[in-house]
């Protein structure tokens, strides 16, 4: 983050705006809002700005900018058409550490004002650090669209029963999984349509209808992340990954996948790499059990989808066996999206009927396959896990059939903006990873629509690395 988002308090705080033209004004209506004393320094102001000095809102001062105007400020925006005069009162501000916005230029702020949604005491800021205001409004317009205006009625219900409903439920947990059932359900549907006394009543009603000490019942969701772009999630993923206590997530999982997790649950890493495993496998299952007989909501968060090599049915065979209640909300596989964002389809008429996915790495870390099998015309297969096994993969397809000359892609950190496409053949594909530096994850895709890659590929990553045999 370049800038830290925060919200001021400032009622009855002085602060000054330099400048008396629309744009100031603009700012001087959020600072009004927000129950700032203003006043507005500037030789002549527009209308807007003397009506309210008229009308006592704010103080006028028609004078130049000296900088002990600032002294005894809480915030500070310049707002002229002089550039001079924009960076004398940053650097006074700056000199008196007062926060200060200057107008279009983000080089010399030290906070930006963001295009808001407003449905107070609920508000929405949305900022893109002064690159472009104009993305930041088209931003809060699709916004405006999906926050109902009965939020803010909401939450001034929310903040008239907290009190009664921390008394009433002394369990944290159970406490904030009342208040999500509360806030999507008929007593905030209430609300939204105007009906604020029934929603009240409705709300008492089912405070004292719950026994606040008992321990809720937990659940675990096995979750699939994707192959790393946060686009790639499903709703129904994103939504249990808001409401979570506790996230159990595995290395595969992408930093940006990660970001969208509610800010304050717990998070657990439990990533496996070649022979580094953080948690063994066996303690995952039991630390997935012991955190639902907690009483907490738990996603356990895979890359990919849970069930294509993610042990996904190793974790719920556990659960079960416990009697602890789970979903499996599936992912796209990291086949199905590195394919689709390398340009390469899995399967197309004139090149490949079938597709096989296998996992390059065994349990007992050998690379023990049905080479026959894979060696079918017409078949593309995918590999995932076999950077380490590349030698052996490609030797054992060559001498079960498969011509050298049949084509391969390596897909490194697929779907993301760092992802890699690296092309050759089985031949040359080891001295490739050799060469390239190739790290996991990465995905191998052997097969004749290994072709279309230079035709089809469409996504532009921000560095993109292309290696071929060609």
């Amino acid at each position: 983050m370049n800038f830290l988002p925060i919200f001021l308090d400032l009622k009855q705080r002085s602060c000054a705006v330099i400048g008396g033209g629309e744009v100031a004004s603009r700012k001087v209506t959020l600072l009004l809002e927000a129950g700032a004393q203003i006043t507005v320094y500037a030789p002549t102001a527009g209308e807007t700005i003397r009506r309210w000095a008229a009308d006592g809102k704010v103080r006028h001062v028609a004078q130049e900018f000296r900088p002990e105007l600032l002294d005894g400020c809480a915030l500070v925006i310049a707002a002229t058409d002089d550039k001079t005069v924009n960076r004398q009162v940053s650097d006074a501000a700056k000199a008196r550490n007062i926060p200060v916005n200057v107008v279009d230029q983000p080089n010399l702020c030290t906070f930006i004002m963001p295009s808001i949604v407003d449905r107070s005491p609920v508000i929405v800021a949305v900022s893109t650090g002064g690159s472009s205001p104009v993305l930041a409004r088209l931003i809060r317009a699709r916004l405006e669209t999906l926050i109902p205006a009965g939020y803010g009625r909401l939450a001034k219900l929310v903040v008239k029963f907290r009190d009664m409903v921390k008394q009433r439920f002394t369990n944290p947990t159970s406490r904030r999984q009342f208040w999500e059932e509360v806030l999507q359900g008929p007593v905030a549907e209430l609300v939204y349509t105007g009906q604020d006394a029934a929603a009240e009543k409705a709300l008492q009603q089912r405070i004292e209808a719950v026994d606040g000490s008992q321990v809720p019942v937990g659940e675990v969701y096995l979750v699939g992340g994707g192959p790393g772009d946060p686009d790639l999630l499903t709703f129904r993923a994103l939504h249990l990954m808001q409401q979570a206590d506790v996230v159990v997530y595995d290395r595969l999982v992408s930093p940006a996948v990660l970001n969208l997790i509610r800010r304050d649950a717990e998070r657990i890493y439990a990533g496996k790499e070649r022979d580094n495993h953080a948690i063994p496998q066996e303690d995952i299952n039991h630390l997935l059990v012991r955190l639902a007989k907690e009483g907490k909501q738990v996603v356990r968060l895979k890359g990919g989808d849970p069930f294509i090599f993610g042990r996904g049915g190793e974790e719920i065979d556990t659960l079960a066996a416990e009697g602890i209640p789970f979903q499996v909300v599936p992912g796209i596989t990291a086949a199905a999206g590195c394919a689709a964002y390398a340009g390469i389809p899995l399967t197309h008429r004139d090149y490949a009927q079938s597709v096989v996915f296998v996992t390059g790495h065994l349990q007992d870390g050998t690379v023990n396959l049905n080479w026959k099998a894979l060696v079918q015309p017409g078949q593309t297969i995918v590999f995932y896990m076999g950077l380490h096994g590349i030698d052996t993969i490609c030797r054992e397809l060559i001498r079960h059939g498969m011509p050298s000359s049949t084509l391969a892609a390596l897909v490194q950190q697929g779907t993301t903006r760092n992802q890699r496409v690296l092309t050759g053949d089985l031949k040359t594909l080891p001295s490739i990873v050799d060469k390239a530096h190739v790290k996991a994850p990465t995905l191998i895709i052997v097969g004749d629509v290994v072709e279309l890659h230079g035709r089809l590929k469409w996504f532009e990553p921000i560095a993109e690395d292309q290696a071929s045999s060609d």
